[in-house]
């Protein structure tokens, strides 16, 4: 039972890992250390390339609930995550080097799995293969999943947000805290700037009129993710789209004044040695220079020392409703899977799990089982159909949400209490369920 998984990020790991654990032989190609993306800077797999935020914890949320599932079906992200998580208030946070590098460890040492460092220019035309290459999918492969997939285009672009040394934040003018004082035994999981309205508006000013770096223009009009959408593009849309935005001020109070500030900017720790920080929901396409420039205007930031500039790059994804099966396969070629970002989910754990599906999903096709569907009212079987539903239409990525399960045959008003009942009934199928389970096979010759 051999399995070709073409990519080593968060999905193809997990698609890889998935198969191996249930007895089949993986071929997992992955182009780095000899080829990185713009975006890519570790050579470890399992590389995360924006955030270190896996989103929020709690089961009552959905990012939580997709989490809790990947553990129920054996996620190697989430075994990497409980290894490798830093403080973050209600969010699940890591250590990027912990994390991958725990994640790369497992794949590399797995008997099942054998990693080749190879640059794949072309889909294989048979046997069963899974295409996990990510949202930064270019050159030949991505012509000739175009070419496999009838396709005009894949492109659209996310950004990411800067990172700051902990040592060059003016603590004096900052506070630590988390949103309705969570994560306070700790001393607050967050680094909070407060401005008042004076700061804010120079800050927003400046914002708004800073330089962008350019971008390669495409045979279709540029698409943002609205995920990912750069904080100067959401600045533009209005002067208070931002403070109620990624820098609203709900839930915090600036113990200088006791008050609450008119905006505020959160730092979340980036690493588990606290020695870098990434500004929240700061995604930006600004030349560096305007960067620094623009965001040391935030009080706490004025000496700043940037361990990463912001970055805007180009992601991919399929026209999956018209193309692809609820477990990530071909409605055309069954052996052949695409999953992750590529496939239409948006996010870390989102495209992770995809990966789950798809692996999972390809042991089932060479055992002439039938596919592993997870019903309609968990997180990951909703993602699942969603991006595989002939019925949507001007298809755009999609994360985890509530709004795409089935409401509850009972209406609950109160907000918590529903989100509660929708992950008690998702979980409660996973612990009835029949699931396709892992077993121990012999180590390869």
């Amino acid at each position: 039972m051999k399995i070709t998984v073409i990519g080593g990020g968060l999905c193809g790991c997990e698609a890889a890992y998935a198969a191996a654990q249930r007895g089949a032989q993986v071929e997992l190609y992955e182009m780095k250390p000899a080829h990185m993306s713009p975006a890519h800077h570790s050579p470890l797999l399992a590389e995360l390339v924006c955030s270190n935020s896996l989103k929020a914890a709690r089961l009552e949320s959905a990012a939580g609930l997709l989490k809790e599932e990947m553990r129920r079906l054996g996620s190697v992200c989430m075994k990497a995550a409980a290894r490798s998580s830093v403080a973050a208030g209600g969010a699940l946070a890591v250590d990027r080097e912990q994390f991958s590098g725990y994640i790369t460890e497992i794949i590399r040492s797995h008997p099942n799995i054998r990693v080749i460092e190879k640059r794949v220019e072309t889909i294989p035309r048979e046997g069963t293969v899974i295409v996990a290459t990510g949202p930064l999918t270019d050159g030949p492969l991505a012509e000739d999943i175009k070419k496999v997939c009838g396709l005009d285009t894949l492109s659209f672009y996310d950004a990411a947000a800067p990172i700051v040394m902990y040592d060059s934040i003016d603590m004096s003018l900052a506070f630590r805290a988390s949103r309705y004082g969570r994560g306070e035994e700790e001393g607050g999981d967050y680094i909070n700037c407060p401005m008042n309205k004076e700061e804010y508006e120079a800050f927003y000013n400046a914002l708004v009129t800073a330089e962008q770096a350019p971008l390669k223009d495409f045979d279709r009009p540029l698409t943002v993710y609205e995920g990912c959408m750069p904080i100067e593009i959401m600045a533009r849309r209005g002067p208070d789209t931002i403070r109620f935005g990624p820098l609203k001020p709900v839930g915090l109070r600036d113990p200088r004044t006791g008050k609450r500030p008119w905006a505020v900017v959160q730092l979340r720790r980036e690493n588990a040695a606290g020695s870098m920080y990434n500004l929240v929901g700061f995604q930006t396409n600004l030349k560096f220079p305007e960067q620094k420039r623009v965001f040391s205007l935030i009080p706490g930031l004025g000496q700043a020392e940037f361990a990463r500039y912001g970055v805007m790059h180009r992601n991919s994804f399929l026209d999956s409703p018209r193309l692809l099966q609820p477990d990530f396969s071909m409605r055309e070629r069954p052996g052949l899977f695409f999953a992750g970002q590529l496939a239409g989910v948006e996010g870390y754990m989102e495209s992770a799990a995809a990966g789950i599906l798809a692996g999972i999903g390809a042991v089932r096709h060479i055992a002439g089982q039938t596919p592993f569907f997870p019903p309609e009212y968990t997180m990951m079987g909703a993602l699942a159909r969603y991006i595989s539903d002939p019925s949507v239409k001007d298809f755009q990525p999609m994360g985890a949400n509530f709004g795409v399960l089935p409401p509850l045959s009972e209406r609950i008003r109160d907000k918590k209490a529903r989100y509660g009942a929708l992950a008690a009934r998702s979980l409660a199928w996973f612990d009835q369920a029949g699931l396709p389970g892992e077993k121990t096979e012999p180590a390869k010759e």
